[in-house]
């Protein structure tokens, strides 16, 4: 069983719900002078660059273990990296960076039934009604319209940027199923795949960048380094020590700085679907982890 969440795991967890939070306005900075392959390579390879020095520095050393191992740490550097950074990027293309944070709070409406099947996190029916709570939100913030044949781009925005929380919750998944692994290590290699992935793709389609800026430049800088190098430490830690659900917590605070962030700074208009979807999705979630709410006040 997951273990109980510590006050070390809480206190990342708001630190995560911040940056993570602040991560969609800096990416649709970026994305003024540069493509979203661009954007998302950068994350990868930048954040890799600095935790392999960081295992350097620390004195860690690479895993050697079986083809099994080496399997899930491919899948999770696909499915926590490559994948999501670039369906992030690309949506955020067509639609708000405030849409884009709000879709995150989807991530645990896919991690509850996948934790039920393949971890230990039962679904309650408690946490059925949650989800099912939650996924009305989630047809609200994207509206009737997203199937439509022959639908815009910003339809197709939306579905990039819900499909990255879904491949988030399978790589959550796995990340717990993971063999016994350092946890730096971890988070080094993940990214490091997808660098691996990415770097090939951004070269054929969009060429090498250069330097676009000092805002763009400084934006990308700040995704390699910041959502990325040390939230990903921070990521693993969570997941491995507390549970893939528990981490789904942080998204309680990553759409309401998503929606500051992207009102105050970027001038976004937020219609009032944003704000139904994310009452609906947070009040899912609520339901959902009753349970841990009721620890964290002390009323278990």
């Amino acid at each position: 069983m997951a273990q109980q969440p510590t006050a070390a795991n809480w206190a990342s967890i708001g630190l995560l719900g911040l940056v993570w939070g602040g991560t969609f306005m800096v990416v649709a900075v970026a994305l003024r002078d540069y493509g979203p392959l661009t954007v998302a390579c950068a994350r990868t390879t930048l954040g890799a660059l600095a935790l392999m020095l960081l295992m350097r520095v620390m004195g860690r050393r690479w895993p050697t273990g079986d083809l099994r191992l080496w399997g899930y740490l491919a899948a999770i550097g696909v499915l926590s990296t490559a994948l999501p950074f670039f369906l992030l990027s690309w949506g955020q293309q067509h639609v708000p960076s405030a849409f884009a944070g709000i879709s995150m709070a989807a991530l645990p409406l896919f991690v509850l039934p996948l934790a039920h099947v393949f971890a230990d996190e039962p679904l309650t029916l408690r946490r059925t009604a949650g989800v099912v709570l939650g996924f009305i939100g989630a047809a609200v913030l994207i509206g009737p319209g997203v199937f439509a044949i022959g639908g815009d781009m910003a339809a197709l925005g939306q579905l990039a940027c819900v499909g990255a929380a879904l491949s988030y919750a399978v790589a959550a998944i796995l990340t717990r199923r993971c063999p016994p692994i350092d946890p730096v290590a971890l988070s080094t290699i993940t990214l490091v795949v997808g660098a691996v992935v990415l770097i090939p793709a951004m070269l054929a389609v969009e060429g090498v960048p250069g330097w676009a800026g000092q805002t763009s430049g400084l934006a990308i800088l700040f995704l390699g380094l910041m959502p990325t190098a040390l939230a990903a430490l921070l990521r693993v830690q969570v997941i491995r020590s507390a549970g893939p659900v528990f981490m789904t917590l942080v998204n309680y605070q990553v759409p309401l700085w998503s929606m500051a962030f992207g009102a105050l700074i970027l001038s976004e208009a937020l219609p009032l679907r944003f704000f139904v979807a994310l009452g609906l999705i947070l009040t899912g979630l609520a339901l959902s982890q009753w349970g841990a709410l009721m620890r964290l006040f002390g009323r278990d």
